[in-house]
Parts: structure tokens; C-alpha cells; sequence
């Protein structure tokens, strides 16, 4: 545990977890504070949350963001650390939390992602909306306040942002390629609809010409080909992401 002036409060946002969150939890021994959103929660997340000691907010919000920002604000600790359920802290990086905030020269840390679909680790290609290879996710309270959209919400970061952190989060990203189909589908939906918020749904010349890029990014950039087929299957949905999001926003019925 950590002094009284450096205290790390671990905080998740979860729906439905009553499977993954116990594994999840048991990683996070250097915690001081437990926080865990239970949103619109049906199962025994929130029993499962208690069960280790969390700090329980029961609520529904449909904007990600949202939802995020109120985690933090309800942490108690000088120290934030995101994780998500599907997310397991390896052995280093319990160990090199505690160690970096005893230094007061930086106020945010990047942790580097190991993503498996399945039993698969799978190192390259990620990004473009579609999956990430680091994750800005310890920094001090104050320092970080998400935007509002329901999916990958944009955030603004303040203070000195410190190195990347020995270890990695160990991120169980799809089940197998239906999952990732499926979460191809509610992203993009989630993506409509902020679209649709915005008031600027963009035009298909615009989302076409980025298919190619973005396909270009994270097969060849970002060495997706290094992956084989699913490498392939990730640049193409990443790169199909635009596209399909503004297709739903502009032809899906409201």
C-alpha cells in the first residue's frame, strides 16, 4: 500500500462482468482504493466489486466519457489508475506502479498493451480506432478528464507525462474473430451516434479515401502483416470503421 499523500485508486467501469471482473481484481493487491462503476448492471458485478472491497456506483449512462469522468471523481486517492475488465495488470507492472509515483517529477505514465484474441497474443497492427498498443492510464487526480462520446473518447491531459512503465496490461480484446465482428458492429454504432450528436456526419468521398489509408497504417505502418490473416482482419476493420459509422449515420433509421 501506498503512503497517505501518494494513495492509487484503481478504478473500473463495468457492464455485465460478473465473469471477467474477479480475475481482473485479483491483480490489483498495490491498490489503496477500489472503485468500480456498475453500469447498467444486471448480473453480480456489483456483489463480485464488494466482494474484494470495492467502492460500488450503480447508475446507467449511455456516453462512455461520462461514465469514465465519474469513476474518477468518485476515487478518493492522489493517484488514478484506469483499468477495465477485461484487462489484467502483469506481475512487473503491479510492481512498477507503486515504484513511479514516489517520484514527483512526472504526473502521468504509459502503459504499454499486450491484446490477445482468444489465446493469441497478437503485437502488431492495432490502432485506427480499432484497438491500441499503449494506454495513457496512471496519472495524478486532476490530471485527465475525458470527452463526450460514447466510444473512444477523446481526453485532455495535463502536467508532465513520465516514460513508459516496465510491465504491460494484459488486454483479452475479442474472444475469437466473432467477437471482434461483433465489436466491430456496436462500435460503429456507438460511432453513429455521436455523429449524429455532432451535427457533422461527413460526406463518403471523405470516409472512402481513409479506408486505404488507414488500412496502409496499421498493416504496413504499424507491421500488421507480422500477424497474418488476423493482422489483415484488423487493418481491414480499423480501416472500415469511418466508413461504416458514417454509412449507419447517414442510412440507419432513428
Amino acid at each position: 500500500m501506498s503512503d497517505a499523500k501518494n494513495r492509487i485508486s484503481v478504478v473500473i467501469c463495468a457492464h455485465n462482468e460478473e465473469e471477467r471482473l474477479p480475475a481482473c481484481l485479483e491483480k490489483v493487491t498495490f491498490a489503496d482504493e477500489i472503485v468500480v462503476i456498475c453500469d447498467k448492471c444486471t448480473d453480480r458485478t456489483e456483489e463480485i466489486a464488494k466482494s474484494f472491497g470495492a467502492k460500488t456506483v450503480v447508475g446507467s449512462w449511455n456516453i462512455e466519457g461520462e461514465r469514465r469522468n465519474r469513476a474518477i471523481e468518485e476515487a478518493s486517492g492522489e493517484w488514478i489508475f484506469e483499468l477495465d475488465a477485461d484487462e489484467h495488470i502483469n506481475e512487473e507492472l503491479a510492481a512498477a506502479i507503486p515504484q513511479a509515483i514516489q517520484s514527483d517529477k512526472y504526473d502521468s505514465y504509459v502503459i504499454t498493451v499486450d491484446n490477445y484474441v482468444g489465446k493469441r497474443l497478437v503485437k502488431y497492427g492495432w490502432g485506427a480506432s480499432f484497438g491500441t498498443s499503449a494506454v495513457l492510464r496512471l496519472y495524478r487526480k486532476g490530471c485527465k478528464h475525458w470527452g463526450n462520446e460514447r466510444v473512444h473518447p477523446s481526453f485532455k491531459i495535463t502536467g508532465k507525462k513520465g516514460p513508459y512503465l516496465d510491465g504491460a496490461l494484459v488486454h483479452y480484446v475479442d474472444r475469437d474473430i466473432s467477437d471482434m465482428i461483433r465489436r466491430f458492429d456496436s462500435y460503429t454504432t456507438a460511432r453513429a451516434d455521436d455523429l449524429r450528436a455532432s451535427g457533422k456526419i461527413g460526406n463518403f468521398p471523405h470516409n472512402f479515401r481513409r479506408i486505404i489509408s488507414r488500412f496502409w497504417r496499421c498493416f504496413v505502418s504499424r507491421k500488421g502483416y507480422k500477424e497474418g490473416g488476423l493482422g489483415f482482419l484488423i487493418a481491414l476493420l480499423a480501416a472500415l470503421f469511418p466508413m461504416v459509422s458514417y454509412l449507419k449515420a447517414r442510412y440507419d433509421d432513428k
